[in-house]
């Protein structure tokens, strides 16, 4: 087993310390994961995109247990329903196409930031009418 060191990185690293414990003979790769730690920007991204990959599936699929009650207050029919399905995957589809170079180009923080805040005014209006 190799040695594990703290702060001192290895002789020609890119960084001057670091606040893990890490392998200095497999490259200066990390020996622990400290989940609970917001002081680094590695850590905060992870909880950032799997808090919003949480909310996104959330608002995605939170409307399957509300549909009778949503077809009951907006009155629609069968075909409405399916017609409404039938749209929301076809704009799925053209938005993965749209966001990839938007992704490029803006970053996907920022974009991710924009698609969440733009979902949850439409579940907003959405659960007005239940």
């Amino acid at each position: 087993m190799t040695e594990v060191m703290k702060k001192k990185p290895s002789e020609g690293s890119k960084w001057s310390e670091y606040h893990v414990a890490f392998d200095p003979n497999d490259d200066d790769k990390a020996t622990e994961i400290k989940l609970c730690n917001f002081a680094r920007p590695h850590m905060r991204a992870f909880h950032c995109s799997w808090l919003g990959f949480f909310i996104a599936f959330f608002i995605w699929f939170s409307i399957a247990p509300l549909l009778p009650e949503i077809k009951k207050s907006l009155q629609l029919e069968k075909q409405q329903i399916w017609t409404s399905n039938i749209l929301a995957v076809t704009a799925t589809i053209f938005c993965r196409f749209l966001f990839g170079p938007l992704c490029d180009k803006l970053g996907g923080r920022l974009l991710m930031g924009i698609v969440l805040m733009a979902a949850v005014r439409n579940k907003e209006c959405c659960a007005r009418f239940i």
